[in-house]
C-alpha cells in the first residue's frame, strides 16, 4: 500500500499496537488535508510515544543492578516446559519471559552429589563437590571428634588447612566464593538468602577451642542476609472442643474493645501452651516466659453464636490495641474461613524471633477447632551481617516459618488426628507465605542496593513441595502408614491433589522472578534492565523406599566407634575413625584399609530382592555407584587419610556412594512401616518412605537431575544451548562484570550472546570401586 512505513526488523513478526498507529498515521499523512493539522498530529504522536515507554518499563529505581542470579531449588527443565506449555505458568511471566527474551539451556548439569548445598556451592565457586569440599548437606570434618557432623551450609568453603597441630584457615583453598574476587575489584554484592554468604565465622564443631577455620569475612557481602534458622519451638497442632474453652475474663474483654474488636456473642477464652524463658521448649536465645492463649469473636450481628475469628495472644502482655512497629506483631487475628495464617512475634525474645498460626477446621459452635503453631525462626544475628539482618526485621519482619515436612509427615506432636486434606492446605500455606516472604527479602536488598553489580538470591521452592507430593510411581504408597497403597492400591484422588499442589509451587516461585523483573523494569522490547539469570541446583526423581543404612551396617557387623555413616538423601559418606587425623581415632591405617574394603564389599552386596519394588526383576543391588578414598602404599605417609580424588574431597567419607533412583536414605518412618511383601525383621533395612521426591543422585542420571537456566538482559542475546553446567555460573557472572576468574574455577563462561552452542568436556563417569 502507498505511503505504508517498511519496518524491516519486523517483517515476519505481528506488528505491535504502537507499530500499526505509526502504520496508520503514515497513511494519514498522503493526504494532504491532514498536513494542516501538523502541531496537533504531532503532539499526539510524542504524547502516544511517551506513554508507551513509561508502560513497557514499570521502573522503580533509576539505576538496576547489572547481574541478578535468582536459584528455584529443585526446578527441572521439564516441569518448566511441561507448565508453560498447559498453561500453569504464564508464557510472558517470570520463567516464560525469561524464555521468550533471552538464553533456555535444555539441561544444566549440576554436581555429584545433587544436593542443595553441594550445588549452591557450585554454583557460587565453579568447582565441583570435591573441590569446595561441601559434599553434602550434612557430613563430617575429618579433623572433628568422630560423632561430630557439621552442616553443609555453614562448612568452610574450599576445605582448610589440616598441619600437625590440627585444622587452620591456612587460605590454601581449593575453591573460593565468586564474590571474593568481585569485591577485591570494587564490584558491589547482595546475597540474600544465598547459601554460602551468612557473615558466619566457620569452627571446628565439637572442640571449644577451635579455630577459625573460615572467616566471616569470606562469607560477607555488601549486604548480607542469611537463611533462617530454627527458634527453638517445633511446630505443634492443637485440637480443642466446646469443653476447652471458658468465657473470657473482663480483663480480655476489655482489651478487645480498646483495640476496637467487637464480638456479638461472649468472648471465650481457652489456654495453648505455656514457653518457659529457659530450659528446653524455650525461645532460643531467651525471651519470654510466653503463656498462649486463644480468645473468640463472633463477628457477625445476626443473633445467633456463631464464632468466626480467633485471636493469638501472650495473656504476660495482654491485648495490645497497637499500633505495631516491625518486627512486632501484636495478637494473632485470623478469620477462620480467610484460610490463612497471621504471623505472631514472640516480644522480648533476643534473637528476633516469631512464629505463625493457622485454624485448619472451624466449628462455630466451637465443638471443633483444630490449630496449627507453626515452628518458631530467626535470622542469625551473626555480629558481621548484624545490621542487613536487623534492616530486614525491621522492614521486612522476622524470618516467617517455612514449608515444614515434620508438620506434613505427622513428626511434629499434636497433628496425629489431622486428616491429610488439612495438613496438605496447612503446607499450601507455607508455601504461598515462605515464598513472599523470600520475595520481599530479595526485593529489599535490591531496593536498598540499586546499584549492586551482582544480587544472589534463593527460592525454596518447588523443593519443598517435590519432595512431599511427587507421588508419580506405581510404587509408592499413597497412605505412607499402609504399605497396601501401591500399584492399584493407590489413591487417584490424592495423586491429582497433589498434581495440582506440584503446580501451586512453580507458581509461586515464578511469581518471585516476575516480582523480581518487575522491580528492576523491563525496555520497550520487553528485556529485564538487568542480566537476570534463573537457575536451579538440581533436579528431582520419586522414590519409593526408605533405607536405614545405620541398621544395614549394625546387621552386617561394624563397630559404631570404629565406621560411621552420615547420610544426605541418597548420598552417604561413610567415615573411618583413623588414628592421627580424628581427634582419639581408634583405627590403625592397617585396620584402615581392611575396614575400607568391607565397607565397600558390604555396600555392593545391598540388594532389594522385593519384585514389588524391583519390576519383577530377581534382586537388585540398590547402590548406583560406589568411590574410596585413595590410599597412599606407605601407610605412614603423612596425606594417609586425606587423599582426594575426582569424587573424594578433603572432608568426604573415606567410603562415598550414591543409591539408585527408587532409593533414599532419608524418609524411615518411626516405627518403620514394613515393604508390601518384605519379610519381618527386627532392625528393617528397606521400608516404606513417610514422603516422594528426591534428589542428591548421580549428576548424570539425566533429565532427572537436570536444572534449569534461563536468561535475559541487556547483554544477553536469545538462543537456546542444548547443555551448561552449574560450575559454569560463575566464571559467566564474571565475564558479565569484566572480573578475571580465581585460578580454583573449574566451569567455563557460557555464550550468553545468543544463537551459539555451549559445548563443555564432560566429566568422565567412574564406575569402578575404589
Amino acid at each position: 500500500m502507498s505511503g505504508l512505513v517498511d519496518y524491516p526488523e519486523l517483517k515476519g513478526t505481528t506488528p505491535s499496537p504502537l507499530t500499526k498507529w505509526l502504520q496508520n498515521l503514515r497513511m494519514l499523512w498522503s493526504f494532504s488535508s491532514i498536513k494542516r493539522f501538523a502541531p496537533i498530529v504531532l503532539a499526539a504522536l510524542f504524547l502516544t510515544i511517551f506513554a508507551h515507554s513509561i508502560a513497557a518499563t514499570p521502573a522503580i529505581a533509576t539505576k538496576q543492578p547489572k547481574v541478578i542470579v535468582i536459584s528455584l531449588d529443585g526446578a527441572t527443565p521439564s516441569a518448566i516446559n511441561q507448565y508453560i506449555s498447559s498453561g500453569v505458568l504464564k508464557p510472558n511471566e517470570g520463567v516464560g519471559r525469561l524464555r521468550r527474551q533471552g538464553i533456555t539451556a535444555q539441561q544444566n548439569v549440576t554436581v555429584t552429589p545433587s544436593l542443595t548445598a553441594p550445588a549452591h556451592i557450585a554454583i557460587g565457586t565453579g568447582s565441583t563437590a570435591a573441590r569446595n569440599d561441601i559434599n553434602a548437606n550434612s557430613f563430617h570434618l575429618v579433623t572433628s571428634p568422630f560423632n561430630q557432623n557439621i552442616s553443609g551450609f555453614a562448612a568452610p568453603i574450599g576445605g582448610y588447612s589440616i598441619g600437625l597441630d590440627g585444622a587452620v584457615d591456612g587460605h590454601a583453598q581449593t575453591a573460593e566464593p565468586l564474590w571474593i574476587a568481585l569485591r577485591k575489584s570494587g564490584k558491589k554484592v547482595v546475597a540474600a538468602t544465598f547459601p554460602g554468604a551468612d557473615g558466619l565465622d566457620v569452627r571446628i564443631p565439637g572442640i571449644s577451642d577451635s579455630p577459625i577455620i573460615q572467616p566471616a569475612s569470606e562469607r560477607t557481602v555488601d549486604y548480607t542476609v542469611p537463611f533462617g534458622t530454627f527458634g527453638g519451638l517445633s511446630a505443634r497442632g492443637f485440637s480443642l472442643t466446646t469443653g476447652n474453652f471458658s468465657d473470657a475474663p473482663e480483663a480480655i474483654v476489655s482489651q478487645l474493645a480498646a483495640a476496637r474488636r467487637k464480638s456479638f456473642s461472649p468472648v471465650q477464652v481457652a489456654s495453648l501452651e505455656t514457653i518457659p524463658a529457659t530450659g528446653s521448649s524455650s525461645i532460643t536465645g531467651g525471651g519470654g516466659p510466653y503463656d498462649i492463649q486463644v480468645a473468640t469473636l463472633d463477628t457477625t450481628d445476626d443473633g445467633v453464636a456463631n464464632y468466626d475469628t480467633l485471636v493469638f495472644f501472650d495473656a504476660n502482655q495482654g491485648l495490645q490495641p497497637g499500633p505495631f512497629s516491625l518486627p512486632s506483631t501484636g495478637p494473632a487475628y485470623i478469620r477462620a474461613s480467610n484460610q490463612t495464617s497471621s504471623l505472631f512475634y514472640f516480644e522480648g525474645s533476643a534473637n528476633k524471633v516469631g512464629t505463625s498460626f493457622y485454624i485448619s477446621a472451624f466449628a462455630p459452635d466451637l465443638s471443633q477447632v483444630r490449630i496449627a503453631r507453626y515452628s518458631a525462626n530467626f535470622i542469625p544475628r551473626n555480629q558481621a551481617v548484624l545490621a542487613d539482618v536487623d534492616d530486614i526485621n525491621n522492614n521486612i519482619g522476622f524470618w516467617v516459618p517455612q514449608p515444614d515436612f515434620r508438620i506434613a509427615q505427622r513428626i511434629s506432636p499434636g497433628f496425629t488426628d489431622f486428616p491429610d486434606i488439612e495438613l496438605e492446605a496447612i503446607y499450601q500455606d507455607q508455601v504461598r507465605t515462605f515464598v513472599d516472604y523470600q520475595t520481599r527479602v530479595a526485593l529489599r536488598g535490591i531496593s536498598q542496593n540499586p546499584d549492586a553489580d551482582l544480587v544472589l538470591t534463593y527460592i525454596e521452592q518447588p523443593d519443598g513441595s517435590w519432595h512431599q507430593f511427587l507421588l508419580t510411581d506405581p510404587r509408592q504408597a499413597s497412605d505412607v502408614r499402609d504399605s497396601t497403597t501401591i500399584g492399584k492400591g493407590q489413591d487417584q484422588a490424592k495423586i491429582e491433589r497433589y498434581q495440582k499442589y506440584l503446580q501451586t509451587s512453580y507458581q509461586a516461585a515464578n511469581s518471585a522472578v516476575q516480582r523480581i523483573i518487575d522491580a528492576v523494569g523491563t525496555d520497550r522490547k520487553g528485556r529485564p534492565k538487568s542480566n537476570i539469570i534463573v537457575l536451579s541446583d538440581h533436579g528431582f526423581a520419586p522414590f519409593h523406599t526408605a533405607v536405614n543404612l545405620n541398621n544395614f551396617l549394625s546387621n552386617s557387623g561394624f563397630d559404631n566407634t570404629k565406621v560411621r555413616a552420615i547420610t544426605s538423601g541418597p548420598a552417604v559418606n561413610v567415615y573411618i575413625n583413623l588414628q592421627g587425623r580424628e581427634p582419639n581415632g581408634t583405627v590403625s591405617p592397617e585396620e584402615y584399609v581392611a575396614l575400607q574394603q568391607q565397607i565397600v564389599n558390604a555396600l555392593a552386596g545391598l540388594v532389594d530382592p522385593n519384585p514389588n519394588y524391583t519390576l519383577g526383576s530377581g534382586s537388585v543391588p540398590i547402590f548406583d555407584k560406589i568411590y574410596s578414598r585413595p590410599v597412599p602404599s606407605d601407610p605412614t605417609d603423612p596425606s594417609f587419610g586425606l587423599d582426594t580424588n575426582e569424587f573424594i574431597g578433603q572432608d568426604s567419607g573415606d567410603v562415598f556412594a550414591l543409591l539408585k533412583l527408587g532409593y533414599n536414605f532419608d524418609g524411615t518412618q518411626n516405627p518403620p512401616i514394613q515393604r508390601l511383601g518384605d519379610a519381618t525383621t527386627a532392625n528393617s533395612v528397606l521400608s516404606v518412605s513417610s514422603f516422594y521426591g528426591a534428589h542428591g543422585y548421580d549428576a548424570n542420571l539425566l533429565p532427572y537431575m537436570s536444572a534449569i537456566l534461563y536468561a535475559a538482559g541487556p547483554d544477553i542475546g536469545r538462543g537456546t544451548l542444548a547443555q551448561v553446567r552449574n560450575i559454569d555460573v560463575a566464571p559467566t557472572i564474571n565475564q558479565l562484570l569484566g572480573v578475571e576468574s580465581a585460578s580454583t574455577v573449574q566451569g567455563s563462561p557460557i555464550q550468553l550472546r545468543g544463537n551459539q552452542r555451549h559445548s563443555f568436556q564432560r566429566s568422565r563417569s567412574i564406575e569402578t570401586r575404589g
